[in-house]
């Protein structure tokens, strides 16, 4: 009976005890990892939410400004082979593009949508890969149809507390639009870290 007591104290004592230690199971203790891991999260977060936001702008006829914000002065922004370097220049094929016949805003109401984040983040610099899928809308009646597809490579860098993107490549998988056939090229296995 006396041995079922002190067994009995013994692991209440021992419950206690580790409880005000902590836990001891790898991964879960506390280490100095983990202000670095919720950092790296937070930095993964901020990426997708400018990307998302960036988005946003498409179906605008008049977005080349917004376009512009979320790039460096000296950004290089290629899309299906077409090279505009500089935030000027960025926001002025923005401009062009929106005056072009086959523009998605001028075909109804146009929405893009992001997917398959890969998001690398090494202090203030990132690397981030999405898939994106145009979508219009020409009637209330009428179902959304998938108007394009393809994939965006990022290298961005952090500015003033704000992420940026320094170098985009925009790669169609679909729906390409007459005015780049000249210039597109699949670029299947396109690496952007490799830039």
């Amino acid at each position: 009976m006396v041995r079922n007591w002190v067994a009995a104290l013994a692991v209440t004592g021992g419950i206690a005890l580790g409880a005000l230690a902590g836990p001891h199971v790898p991964g879960l203790a506390a280490s100095n990892a983990e202000a670095g891991a919720s950092a790296t999260l937070a930095d993964r977060v901020a990426i997708e939410d400018m990307v998302t936001r960036y988005y946003a702008n498409f179906g605008k006829q008049d977005a080349a400004d917004e376009f512009g914000a979320f790039y460096t002065e000296d950004a290089v922004f290629d899309v299906n082979g077409i090279v505009s370097t500089g935030r000027e220049a960025i926001e002025k094929f923005y401009a062009d593009s929106a005056q072009e016949a086959d523009a998605p805003a001028a075909q109804g109401t146009f929405h893009m949508m992001i997917s398959n984040p890969v998001i690398d983040v090494t202090g203030d610099t990132a690397t981030a890969t999405f898939f994106w899928t145009g979508v219009m809308n020409t009637a209330i009646e009428d179902r959304p149809v998938l108007w394009e597809q393809g994939r965006e490579y990022d290298q961005l860098v952090r500015q003033d507390g704000e992420w940026r993107v320094k170098k985009r490549v925009v790669i169609a998988d679909s729906g390409l639009p007459e005015r780049y056939k000249v210039t597109y090229a699949p670029r299947m296995d396109y690496d952007v870290s490799a830039d």
